[in-house]
């Protein structure tokens, strides 16, 4: 669906382009645009290898294991009925680190192992368990310290500081993930 309406969008002002004798400036742009894509994707692939390199240092030298230990209260809390050293558990600490670091890249092949455990020890396979929608929850209010993608960006586009955006993202992946989770706790109570 979204093809479509992104499809129906370029024709029409590539359409409303021609009718206004203004095709030399759709040219231009397509091709400034196509420029400034290929900047952004070799500057991100430099902030997303140095990122994912230092996570797999940080797993491989245990300081992971030492995090997903000091995080067992806050899965013991959003996550009651699983057991907190479990593969579920592990998955889930880890993608949770890797957002708070703003790796949204290198928490999604965590996230995508999270599921997968959560579904193996779901009761009712046509349905999400609780788990399985606390996590997408948690996951999705994506609390971060280091937005590292909004600095890159910031950067590749000049920004005088680029991470005066910490504050303001902080607060409000703070307050999403609080009403996510409270939200989710709430309804917790109906379902038996």
């Amino acid at each position: 669906m979204l093809n479509y309406l992104w499809t129906g969008m370029i024709v029409i002002g590539i359409v409303v382009a021609a009718l206004n004798g203004r095709i030399p400036a759709v040219t231009a742009a397509a091709l400034d645009s196509a420029k400034e894509a290929v900047q952004l994707c070799v500057t991100m692939l430099g902030v997303m290898s140095m990122w994912t390199g230092l996570m797999k240092i940080a797993e491989e030298s245990g300081i992971i294991s030492g995090m997903q230990r000091r995080m067992r209260p806050l899965i013991r809390f959003l996550f009651p009925r699983l057991d907190a050293d479990g593969a579920a558990a592990k998955h889930i600490s880890t993608n949770v680190i890797a957002n708070i670091l703003g790796l949204g890249w290198a928490a999604t092949p965590a996230g995508l192992l999270a599921m997968e455990e959560l579904q193996k020890l779901n009761k009712r396979k046509d349905r999400a368990s609780r788990e399985m929608c606390m996590f997408m929850i948690f996951n999705m209010s994506s609390l971060q310290i280091i937005s590292v993608n909004l600095i890159a960006y910031r950067s590749q586009y000049n920004s005088a500081n680029p991470s005066e955006i910490i504050g303001p993202g902080l607060a409000a992946t703070l307050a999403t993930t609080i009403a996510g989770v409270a939200a989710a706790k709430l309804f917790e109570r109906f379902d038996p």
